[in-house]
């Protein structure tokens, strides 16, 4: 029994995309970063709209 419990790997796939997951979102994390620190979300979505309305990105 035990070495059928160790031979299933079926919860392997769930782990590696946790892991896959969790590298991502670090990645997003730290990409993202600058942008809060500049200007507020606030203003960012505001700058967004802006871009995409019929008068086009300043």
């Amino acid at each position: 029994m035990l070495k059928k419990f160790l031979k299933d790997e079926s919860g392997a796939q769930v782990v590696e995309y946790a892991l896959i997951i969790a590298v991502v979102s670090i990645a997003l994390v730290v990409a993202l970063q600058p942008l809060s620190i500049a200007a507020s979300f606030g203003s960012l979505v505001a700058r967004i709209a802006v871009c995409l309305g019929v008068s086009g990105c300043v």
